[in-house]
């Protein structure tokens, strides 16, 4: 498997890996990947791991060649449409090289492998277009994910919170100069205040250590009038799965804690303005996305969903702004209606 990046979509790469387990148990399978990624899956029992650290350059690249000298493979799965993935797929030797259709091959991808998944049709959730290469191969996705839980990490993150029921908010979609994809802050600080006031709810903030990130949770705690529990830029990426785990709603935009709380198997309100909920929301909480992709697409573009490009995105700004705190705070109540247990293991 070479997936190299990024967290959201390593959740996403789950469940190829399950059915490659299942249905071939004696197979090795090595994985490919971030150095960062890797972090998030590393206690993954049955695969091997070669880290990929684009900090060192070209080094990079040397150091993946020297991992897998004289190694050679049956089948690698390309799983990702980057010219950096497509260069390390040069130092794996397989015999068969799956990447995606042509439509989908972007960055020249489809030069790097010797067969494409075949899909019904490329207007897929992500996680669909990923399990077509298990498919590829004969094998019926196993749609399950897993993802394991450091029990130190889970120790730590208990000692902090407490409260019968916990909502992580994620504010931030963690990418460059894409804002785009944020809600407001008012927007998040209303829904902080009505879940500690109406549904006596402890509030968190989460977070990388970006001065982005640790600005906008400033922010939201500077207008709300119960304050949260801000650990924006305070845990590690074990400790962050730990506190999603630990939650018992997650609300956040467009990004990859949506998707590790989603593979968790943690309720997620996803808000989704700016892009496409169809190819990449909280797959197995679709039914809680406060969806104003349609309305956005519109008011910006004049187009339907159906007319888009898919994965059409809305550089906007302004377009979160569609999302209202009401249509968050009525979701919210959904949930809490629909999951009214506090989590098992908490």
């Amino acid at each position: 498997m070479l997936r190299l990046s990024a967290i959201g979509d390593i959740t996403h790469a789950l469940p190829v890996f399950r059915t490659l387990q299942f249905h071939w148990p004696q197979t090795s399978i090595t994985w490919v990947i971030g150095k960062n990624e890797h972090a998030l899956v590393r206690e993954l029992t049955g695969v091997e791991f070669i880290t990929f650290d684009k900090t060192l350059g070209f080094g990079a690249y040397r150091a993946v060649r020297q991992q897998l000298a004289g190694r050679r493979f049956d089948v690698l799965l390309h799983m990702q449409v980057s010219l950096r993935a497509s260069l390390t797929s040069l130092l794996i030797k397989a015999g068969t090289k799956v990447g995606f259709d042509r439509a989908r091959a972007k960055d020249l991808q489809w030069l790097f492998t010797n067969a494409k998944i075949v899909a019904p049709t490329t207007r897929q959730h992500v996680v669909d277009s990923f399990v077509e290469f298990p498919r590829r191969l004969g094998l019926e996705p196993v749609m399950r994910w897993d993802l394991p839980v450091s029990r130190q990490a889970r120790d730590s993150m208990q000692r902090l919170v407490s409260g019968d029921r916990l909502l992580v908010i994620n504010p931030c979609a963690v990418a460059k100069a894409r804002s785009w994809r944020n809600w407001t802050v008012e927007g998040y600080a209303t829904v902080a205040d009505y879940a500690a006031t109406q549904q006596q709810m402890t509030v968190i903030l989460s977070g990388g250590p970006a001065s982005d990130e640790r600005k906008v949770a400033e922010a939201i705690i500077a207008t709300c009038k119960h304050e949260p529990l801000n650990l924006v830029g305070s845990t590690t990426l074990p400790e962050l799965v730990a506190l999603l785990s630990l939650a018992d709603v997650v609300i956040a935009p467009d990004t990859g804690p949506a998707h590790i709380a989603s593979a968790l198997g943690t309720p997620v309100i996803g808000l989704y303005a700016a892009t496409n909920p169809l190819r990449a929301c909280p797959y197995n909480f679709q039914q809680y996305v406060v969806n104003r992709y349609p309305d956005a697409l519109e008011q910006y573009y004049d187009m339907t969903v159906d007319q888009a490009p898919w994965g059409k995105r809305i550089r906007n700004d302004q377009c979160m702004a569609l999302i209202k705190p009401t249509d968050v705070t009525a979701m919210l109540d959904r949930v809490l209606q629909e999951h009214p247990q506090k989590r098992q293991g908490r």
